[in-house]
Protein backbone atom coordinates (compact mmCIF):
# COMPACT_ATOMS: atom_id res chain seq x y z
CA UNK A 1 0.00 0.00 0.00
CA UNK A 2 1.10 3.46 -0.82
CA UNK A 3 1.31 5.58 2.04
CA UNK A 4 -0.69 8.60 1.07
CA UNK A 5 1.95 10.73 2.79
CA UNK A 6 4.65 9.17 0.47
CA UNK A 7 7.34 12.54 0.51
CA UNK A 8 4.28 14.07 2.80
CA UNK A 9 3.68 16.49 -0.31
CA UNK A 10 2.14 16.61 -4.04
CA UNK A 11 4.17 17.02 -7.08
CA UNK A 12 1.55 18.71 -9.72
CA UNK A 13 3.26 20.53 -12.53
CA UNK A 14 1.89 23.93 -12.50
CA UNK A 15 -0.01 24.88 -16.20
CA UNK A 16 1.60 28.22 -17.29
CA UNK A 17 -0.70 30.31 -19.61
CA UNK A 18 0.72 31.73 -23.06
CA UNK A 19 0.04 35.81 -23.31
CA UNK A 20 -0.53 36.53 -26.69
CA UNK A 21 1.55 39.32 -28.11
CA UNK A 22 0.86 42.98 -27.51
CA UNK A 23 0.20 43.61 -31.23
CA UNK A 24 -2.69 40.78 -31.32
CA UNK A 25 -4.63 42.84 -28.25
CA UNK A 26 -7.50 44.39 -28.62
CA UNK A 27 -7.35 47.33 -26.08
CA UNK A 28 -3.52 47.76 -27.82
CA UNK A 29 -4.72 48.11 -31.70
CA UNK A 30 -7.58 50.78 -30.30
CA UNK A 31 -4.67 52.58 -28.24
CA UNK A 32 -2.62 52.87 -30.61
CA UNK A 33 -5.52 54.20 -33.70
CA UNK A 34 -6.68 56.37 -30.85
CA UNK A 35 -3.12 58.19 -30.76
CA UNK A 36 -2.09 57.98 -33.86
CA UNK A 37 -4.99 60.61 -34.52
CA UNK A 38 -3.86 62.86 -32.19
CA UNK A 39 -7.28 62.84 -30.11
CA UNK A 40 -5.72 61.79 -27.49
CA UNK A 41 -2.68 63.47 -27.17
CA UNK A 42 -2.24 66.51 -24.81
CA UNK A 43 -0.91 70.17 -25.67
CA UNK A 44 2.70 69.45 -25.57
CA UNK A 45 2.06 66.26 -26.84
CA UNK A 46 0.72 68.00 -29.70
CA UNK A 47 2.89 70.55 -30.06
CA UNK A 48 5.79 68.41 -30.58
CA UNK A 49 3.69 66.26 -32.91
CA UNK A 50 2.95 69.65 -35.14
CA UNK A 51 7.10 70.87 -34.90
CA UNK A 52 7.99 67.64 -36.52
CA UNK A 53 5.94 67.63 -39.25
CA UNK A 54 6.51 71.41 -40.37
CA UNK A 55 10.15 70.31 -39.91
CA UNK A 56 9.75 67.01 -42.68
CA UNK A 57 7.84 69.48 -44.63
CA UNK A 58 10.74 72.12 -44.42
CA UNK A 59 12.79 69.38 -45.26
CA UNK A 60 11.71 67.85 -47.93
CA UNK A 61 10.79 71.47 -49.92
CA UNK A 62 14.74 71.89 -49.29
CA UNK A 63 15.46 68.57 -50.55
CA UNK A 64 13.51 69.25 -54.00
CA UNK A 65 14.83 72.18 -54.75
CA UNK A 66 18.31 70.85 -53.81
CA UNK A 67 17.82 68.42 -56.76
CA UNK A 68 15.84 71.24 -59.55
CA UNK A 69 19.29 73.09 -58.49
CA UNK A 70 21.88 70.75 -59.09
CA UNK A 71 25.11 70.35 -57.32
CA UNK A 72 25.71 73.97 -57.27
CA UNK A 73 25.48 75.64 -53.95
CA UNK A 74 23.56 78.63 -52.16
CA UNK A 75 26.26 81.84 -52.52
CA UNK A 76 24.11 84.73 -51.87
CA UNK A 77 21.96 84.99 -48.69
CA UNK A 78 19.36 87.90 -48.88
CA UNK A 79 19.62 90.36 -46.59
CA UNK A 80 16.21 90.59 -43.85
CA UNK A 81 13.40 93.32 -44.60
CA UNK A 82 13.70 96.26 -42.82
CA UNK A 83 11.64 96.06 -39.69
CA UNK A 84 12.04 92.42 -39.47
CA UNK A 85 12.15 90.22 -36.28
CA UNK A 86 15.37 88.75 -38.08
CA UNK A 87 16.91 92.51 -39.01
CA UNK A 88 16.15 92.98 -35.17
CA UNK A 89 17.58 90.22 -33.72
CA UNK A 90 20.77 90.89 -35.78
CA UNK A 91 21.01 93.97 -34.26
CA UNK A 92 20.72 93.43 -30.86
CA UNK A 93 23.74 90.67 -31.28
CA UNK A 94 25.59 93.26 -33.09
CA UNK A 95 25.71 95.77 -30.12
CA UNK A 96 25.40 93.01 -27.79
CA UNK A 97 28.83 91.82 -29.27
CA UNK A 98 30.17 95.43 -29.80
CA UNK A 99 29.28 96.09 -26.05
CA UNK A 100 31.40 92.93 -24.81
CA UNK A 101 34.44 94.01 -26.93
CA UNK A 102 34.24 97.46 -25.74
CA UNK A 103 33.99 96.22 -22.04
CA UNK A 104 37.62 94.34 -22.77
CA UNK A 105 39.44 97.42 -23.39
CA UNK A 106 41.89 99.09 -21.29
CA UNK A 107 39.92 102.49 -20.90
CA UNK A 108 41.87 105.93 -19.95
CA UNK A 109 42.52 105.28 -16.01
CA UNK A 110 43.61 102.03 -17.52
CA UNK A 111 46.13 103.26 -19.59
CA UNK A 112 47.64 105.43 -16.88
CA UNK A 113 48.04 102.91 -14.15
CA UNK A 114 49.69 100.72 -17.03
CA UNK A 115 52.20 103.71 -17.56
CA UNK A 116 52.74 104.05 -13.85
CA UNK A 117 53.45 100.51 -13.43
CA UNK A 118 55.81 99.99 -16.27
CA UNK A 119 57.78 102.96 -14.51
CA UNK A 120 57.79 102.18 -10.88
CA UNK A 121 58.98 98.56 -12.08
CA UNK A 122 61.52 98.92 -15.00
CA UNK A 123 65.75 99.52 -14.58
CA UNK A 124 67.38 102.27 -16.21
CA UNK A 125 69.78 101.81 -18.77
CA UNK A 126 73.43 103.34 -17.32
CA UNK A 127 74.36 104.06 -20.96
CA UNK A 128 71.52 105.28 -22.51
CA UNK A 129 69.12 106.02 -19.81
CA UNK A 130 66.35 104.54 -21.02
CA UNK A 131 63.65 102.72 -19.34
CA UNK A 132 63.92 99.32 -19.82
CA UNK A 133 62.22 95.65 -18.64
CA UNK A 134 63.79 92.15 -18.77
CA UNK A 135 61.64 89.13 -19.07
CA UNK A 136 61.35 88.62 -15.33
CA UNK A 137 60.30 91.99 -14.80
CA UNK A 138 57.89 91.70 -17.38
CA UNK A 139 55.81 89.05 -15.97
CA UNK A 140 56.20 90.92 -12.72
CA UNK A 141 54.66 93.92 -14.07
CA UNK A 142 51.53 91.74 -15.75
CA UNK A 143 50.82 90.60 -12.72
CA UNK A 144 51.11 93.86 -10.54
CA UNK A 145 48.72 94.85 -13.71
CA UNK A 146 46.36 92.16 -13.20
CA UNK A 147 46.05 93.12 -9.31
CA UNK A 148 45.55 96.67 -10.17
CA UNK A 149 43.59 97.16 -13.31
CA UNK A 150 42.09 93.28 -14.15
CA UNK A 151 42.46 90.34 -16.41
CA UNK A 152 41.83 92.29 -18.93
CA UNK A 153 45.28 93.52 -19.57
CA UNK A 154 47.14 89.90 -19.48
CA UNK A 155 46.79 89.78 -23.31
CA UNK A 156 49.52 92.29 -23.76
CA UNK A 157 51.94 90.13 -21.62
CA UNK A 158 52.25 87.47 -23.70
CA UNK A 159 55.54 85.73 -23.99
CA UNK A 160 54.94 86.66 -28.05
CA UNK A 161 54.35 89.95 -28.11
CA UNK A 162 57.43 90.31 -25.42
CA UNK A 163 59.64 89.13 -28.42
CA UNK A 164 58.44 91.55 -31.19
CA UNK A 165 60.52 93.98 -29.72
CA UNK A 166 64.37 95.07 -29.82
CA UNK A 167 66.49 93.71 -27.35
CA UNK A 168 69.58 94.58 -25.84
CA UNK A 169 72.57 92.93 -25.30
CA UNK A 170 71.24 91.93 -21.92
CA UNK A 171 67.66 91.14 -23.29
CA UNK A 172 65.92 93.97 -21.96
CA UNK A 173 62.99 95.75 -24.06
CA UNK A 174 62.32 99.73 -23.72
CA UNK A 175 58.95 100.58 -21.67
CA UNK A 176 57.62 103.11 -24.18
CA UNK A 177 57.53 100.88 -27.35
CA UNK A 178 55.43 98.42 -25.46
CA UNK A 179 52.94 100.99 -23.92
CA UNK A 180 52.70 102.74 -27.70
CA UNK A 181 52.18 99.04 -28.98
CA UNK A 182 49.29 98.89 -26.19
CA UNK A 183 47.89 102.71 -26.55
CA UNK A 184 47.96 102.19 -30.64
CA UNK A 185 46.23 98.33 -30.62
CA UNK A 186 43.10 100.02 -27.73
CA UNK A 187 43.18 102.95 -30.19
CA UNK A 188 42.50 100.95 -33.45
CA UNK A 189 40.20 98.46 -31.44
CA UNK A 190 38.03 101.08 -30.18
CA UNK A 191 38.04 102.53 -34.13
CA UNK A 192 37.22 99.41 -35.67
CA UNK A 193 34.17 99.12 -32.95
CA UNK A 194 32.98 103.04 -33.58
CA UNK A 195 33.31 101.59 -37.17
CA UNK A 196 31.05 98.72 -37.13
CA UNK A 197 28.42 100.57 -35.48
CA UNK A 198 28.15 102.86 -38.21
CA UNK A 199 28.24 99.91 -40.41
CA UNK A 200 24.07 99.56 -41.23
CA UNK A 201 24.13 95.89 -43.55
CA UNK A 202 27.34 94.65 -41.13
CA UNK A 203 29.06 93.78 -44.20
CA UNK A 204 32.38 94.93 -43.31
CA UNK A 205 32.55 97.99 -45.24
CA UNK A 206 31.58 101.81 -44.53
CA UNK A 207 29.16 103.61 -47.96
CA UNK A 208 30.02 107.22 -47.95
CA UNK A 209 26.85 108.57 -45.86
CA UNK A 210 28.37 106.10 -42.94
CA UNK A 211 31.86 107.31 -42.77
CA UNK A 212 30.77 110.52 -42.75
CA UNK A 213 28.64 110.00 -39.76
CA UNK A 214 31.86 107.84 -38.23
CA UNK A 215 33.51 111.02 -38.56
CA UNK A 216 30.75 113.62 -37.08
CA UNK A 217 30.99 111.48 -34.13
CA UNK A 218 35.29 112.01 -33.65
CA UNK A 219 34.56 115.60 -34.04
CA UNK A 220 33.98 116.40 -30.38
CA UNK A 221 36.33 114.26 -29.20
CA UNK A 222 39.62 116.00 -31.41
CA UNK A 223 40.92 118.93 -29.74
CA UNK A 224 41.63 120.78 -32.95
CA UNK A 225 38.14 120.28 -34.18
CA UNK A 226 36.06 121.46 -30.94
CA UNK A 227 35.36 124.99 -32.30
CA UNK A 228 34.34 123.85 -35.31
CA UNK A 229 31.25 125.75 -36.44
CA UNK A 230 28.25 124.34 -36.42
CA UNK A 231 27.28 124.64 -40.18
CA UNK A 232 30.79 123.62 -41.42
CA UNK A 233 30.30 120.74 -40.21
CA UNK A 234 28.53 118.76 -42.47
CA UNK A 235 30.85 120.01 -45.45
CA UNK A 236 33.74 119.02 -43.30
CA UNK A 237 32.82 115.51 -42.77
CA UNK A 238 32.59 115.42 -46.43
CA UNK A 239 35.68 116.64 -47.04
CA UNK A 240 37.29 114.49 -44.65
CA UNK A 241 35.57 111.07 -45.69
CA UNK A 242 36.22 111.71 -49.30
CA UNK A 243 39.70 110.74 -48.37
CA UNK A 244 39.46 107.88 -47.09
CA UNK A 245 37.44 107.02 -50.27
CA UNK A 246 40.17 108.02 -52.36
CA UNK A 247 43.11 105.75 -50.67
CA UNK A 248 40.98 102.86 -49.92
CA UNK A 249 38.43 102.25 -52.43
CA UNK A 250 40.71 102.29 -55.19
CA UNK A 251 38.03 100.80 -57.79
CA UNK A 252 35.57 103.32 -56.99
CA UNK A 253 32.49 100.95 -55.82
CA UNK A 254 31.17 103.28 -52.99
CA UNK A 255 32.20 101.64 -50.30
CA UNK A 256 35.80 100.99 -47.91
CA UNK A 257 36.64 98.00 -46.23
CA UNK A 258 37.10 98.56 -42.64
CA UNK A 259 40.12 96.80 -42.59
CA UNK A 260 41.98 98.96 -45.10
CA UNK A 261 40.91 101.55 -43.34
CA UNK A 262 42.06 101.02 -40.04
CA UNK A 263 45.70 99.81 -41.57
CA UNK A 264 45.47 102.99 -43.64
CA UNK A 265 47.89 106.49 -42.98
CA UNK A 266 44.54 107.92 -43.40
CA UNK A 267 43.35 107.29 -40.17
CA UNK A 268 46.71 108.36 -37.95
CA UNK A 269 46.25 111.73 -39.85
CA UNK A 270 43.43 112.23 -38.43
CA UNK A 271 43.67 111.12 -35.29
CA UNK A 272 46.80 113.24 -34.92
CA UNK A 273 44.05 116.19 -33.97
CA UNK A 274 44.25 114.67 -31.08
CA UNK A 275 46.78 117.65 -29.97
CA UNK A 276 45.15 119.60 -27.80
CA UNK A 277 45.78 122.82 -30.26
CA UNK A 278 47.07 123.43 -33.59
CA UNK A 279 49.35 125.95 -32.13
CA UNK A 280 51.66 123.26 -31.13
CA UNK A 281 51.76 122.73 -35.08
CA UNK A 282 53.40 124.89 -37.62
CA UNK A 283 51.54 126.31 -40.20
CA UNK A 284 53.28 124.15 -43.00
CA UNK A 285 51.62 120.98 -41.09
CA UNK A 286 48.41 122.31 -40.92
CA UNK A 287 48.31 123.08 -44.50
CA UNK A 288 49.67 119.17 -45.20
CA UNK A 289 47.03 117.74 -43.11
CA UNK A 290 43.88 117.03 -44.97
CA UNK A 291 41.72 116.68 -41.97
CA UNK A 292 42.67 119.89 -40.19
CA UNK A 293 40.22 122.72 -40.24
CA UNK A 294 42.56 124.60 -41.84
CA UNK A 295 42.97 122.28 -44.86
CA UNK A 296 39.33 122.02 -45.10
CA UNK A 297 38.45 125.33 -45.47
CA UNK A 298 41.27 126.37 -47.90
CA UNK A 299 39.70 123.83 -50.38
CA UNK A 300 36.07 124.27 -49.47
CA UNK A 301 36.66 128.43 -50.33
CA UNK A 302 39.41 127.02 -53.45
CA UNK A 303 35.72 125.54 -54.94
CA UNK A 304 33.51 128.73 -53.87
CA UNK A 305 35.89 130.61 -55.82
CA UNK A 306 36.48 128.42 -59.19
CA UNK A 307 32.69 128.23 -59.10
CA UNK A 308 31.82 131.67 -60.28
CA UNK A 309 28.48 130.60 -61.27
CA UNK A 310 27.29 129.17 -57.73
CA UNK A 311 25.95 126.84 -59.93
CA UNK A 312 27.86 123.78 -57.19
CA UNK A 313 29.92 122.21 -59.59
CA UNK A 314 32.99 123.08 -62.29
CA UNK A 315 33.12 123.75 -66.21
CA UNK A 316 36.00 123.46 -68.27
CA UNK A 317 36.62 126.83 -68.27
CA UNK A 318 36.48 127.90 -64.38
CA UNK A 319 39.19 124.65 -63.45
CA UNK A 320 41.20 126.18 -65.87
CA UNK A 321 41.92 129.07 -63.25
CA UNK A 322 42.79 126.19 -60.70
CA UNK A 323 46.38 126.81 -59.58
CA UNK A 324 46.33 130.76 -60.78
CA UNK A 325 45.65 128.78 -64.18
CA UNK A 326 48.80 126.90 -64.51
CA UNK A 327 46.92 123.71 -65.84
CA UNK A 328 47.43 123.07 -69.34
CA UNK A 329 44.46 122.75 -71.78
CA UNK A 330 45.18 119.17 -73.06
CA UNK A 331 45.40 118.01 -68.77
CA UNK A 332 41.80 119.60 -68.47
CA UNK A 333 40.53 117.87 -71.56
CA UNK A 334 41.55 114.64 -70.06
CA UNK A 335 40.27 115.21 -66.83
CA UNK A 336 37.30 116.09 -67.70
CA UNK A 337 37.23 112.70 -70.50
CA UNK A 338 38.38 110.01 -68.12
CA UNK A 339 36.44 111.19 -64.97
CA UNK A 340 34.19 113.81 -64.51
CA UNK A 341 32.48 111.84 -67.44
CA UNK A 342 31.92 109.44 -64.52
CA UNK A 343 30.22 111.32 -61.82
CA UNK A 344 27.92 109.62 -60.34
CA UNK A 345 25.93 112.79 -59.22
CA UNK A 346 22.69 113.34 -61.74
CA UNK A 347 22.11 116.91 -59.53
CA UNK A 348 24.55 118.52 -61.83
CA UNK A 349 25.55 118.53 -65.46
CA UNK A 350 26.83 115.71 -66.36
CA UNK A 351 29.74 117.20 -68.00
CA UNK A 352 30.71 119.57 -65.44
CA UNK A 353 32.56 118.55 -62.17
CA UNK A 354 31.00 118.08 -58.74
CA UNK A 355 32.29 118.91 -55.71
CA UNK A 356 33.50 115.20 -54.50
CA UNK A 357 35.20 114.86 -58.15
CA UNK A 358 36.73 118.15 -57.33
CA UNK A 359 38.01 116.67 -54.19
CA UNK A 360 39.37 113.87 -55.67
CA UNK A 361 41.18 115.96 -58.10
CA UNK A 362 42.71 118.03 -55.38
CA UNK A 363 43.71 114.36 -53.54
CA UNK A 364 45.37 113.64 -57.02
CA UNK A 365 47.10 116.29 -57.72
CA UNK A 366 48.54 117.08 -53.64
CA UNK A 367 49.81 112.91 -53.57
CA UNK A 368 51.27 112.67 -57.30
CA UNK A 369 53.62 109.96 -55.63
CA UNK A 370 51.21 107.70 -53.84
CA UNK A 371 50.36 104.08 -55.62
CA UNK A 372 46.53 105.84 -56.04
CA UNK A 373 47.67 107.93 -58.96
CA UNK A 374 45.25 107.12 -61.80
CA UNK A 375 47.95 105.32 -63.36
CA UNK A 376 46.88 102.21 -61.68
CA UNK A 377 43.33 102.67 -62.72
CA UNK A 378 44.68 103.09 -66.32
CA UNK A 379 46.51 99.78 -66.40
CA UNK A 380 43.30 98.03 -65.15
CA UNK A 381 41.61 99.32 -68.20
CA UNK A 382 43.66 98.89 -70.53
CA UNK A 383 43.71 94.82 -69.48
CA UNK A 384 40.49 94.42 -68.18
CA UNK A 385 41.72 91.43 -65.73
CA UNK A 386 39.12 88.57 -65.46
CA UNK A 387 40.19 88.74 -61.43
CA UNK A 388 40.03 92.48 -60.57
CA UNK A 389 41.95 92.19 -57.43
CA UNK A 390 45.41 90.77 -59.75
CA UNK A 391 46.23 90.61 -63.37
CA UNK A 392 47.83 87.36 -64.49
CA UNK A 393 49.75 86.56 -67.77
CA UNK A 394 46.63 85.39 -69.31
CA UNK A 395 44.98 88.50 -68.69
CA UNK A 396 48.29 90.55 -70.30
CA UNK A 397 48.02 88.31 -73.21
CA UNK A 398 44.61 88.54 -73.66
CA UNK A 399 44.09 92.40 -74.24
CA UNK A 400 46.78 92.32 -76.69
CA UNK A 401 48.54 95.38 -74.79
CA UNK A 402 50.67 93.10 -72.13
CA UNK A 403 53.84 94.93 -74.16
CA UNK A 404 52.88 98.71 -73.43
CA UNK A 405 51.93 97.73 -69.98
CA UNK A 406 55.05 95.50 -69.26
CA UNK A 407 57.29 98.85 -70.73
CA UNK A 408 55.30 101.14 -68.38
CA UNK A 409 55.99 98.96 -65.69
CA UNK A 410 59.97 98.01 -65.64
CA UNK A 411 61.03 101.08 -67.71
CA UNK A 412 60.88 104.68 -67.23
CA UNK A 413 61.28 105.26 -70.97
CA UNK A 414 58.56 102.87 -71.56
CA UNK A 415 56.21 104.79 -69.11
CA UNK A 416 57.50 108.01 -70.71
CA UNK A 417 56.38 107.02 -74.60
CA UNK A 418 52.95 106.20 -72.94
CA UNK A 419 52.66 109.30 -70.80
CA UNK A 420 53.00 111.60 -73.48
CA UNK A 421 51.42 109.54 -76.36
CA UNK A 422 49.20 112.15 -77.65
CA UNK A 423 52.19 114.53 -77.97
CA UNK A 424 54.09 111.75 -79.92
CA UNK A 425 51.02 110.87 -81.92
CA UNK A 426 50.36 114.91 -83.34
CA UNK A 427 54.59 114.72 -84.16
CA UNK A 428 54.02 111.87 -86.56
CA UNK A 429 51.20 113.44 -88.29
CA UNK A 430 52.80 116.95 -88.52
CA UNK A 431 54.57 116.99 -92.27
CA UNK A 432 58.57 117.58 -91.90
CA UNK A 433 59.80 121.25 -92.42
CA UNK A 434 61.51 122.03 -95.48
CA UNK A 435 64.89 122.88 -94.81
CA UNK A 436 66.10 126.09 -96.35
CA UNK A 437 68.31 126.40 -98.90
Amino acid sequence: MHSGSSGGESHDTPTHKKIPPASSMLWVRNLRRYIGSGAGLGSEALMELEIKRILFEIFKEKQLKSQESGTIPSFYKKKPEEGSISQRVQKLAKYRFLKKQSDLLLNSDDLDALWNCLRENCVIDDATGAEKMNYEDFCHIASVCTEQIGPKCRQFFSPSNFMKFEKDDAGRIAILPFYLYVLRTVSLTQARIDMSEHDQDSDGFLQSHEMESYIMGLIPNLAQLRDMLETFRQTYCRIAAQKFFFFCDPHRRGKACIKKILLSNCLQELMELHQESEEEVTETEQAENWFSLTSAQRVCDMFLALDKDASGSLSKQELKEYADGTLTEIFIERVFDEHVRRGKSSRVNSREMDFDSFLDFVLALENKDTPEEDVRDEIWDMVKPSDPLKITLNDLLGCKQGGTVASMLIDVRGFWAHDNRENLLQEEEEPPEEESQ
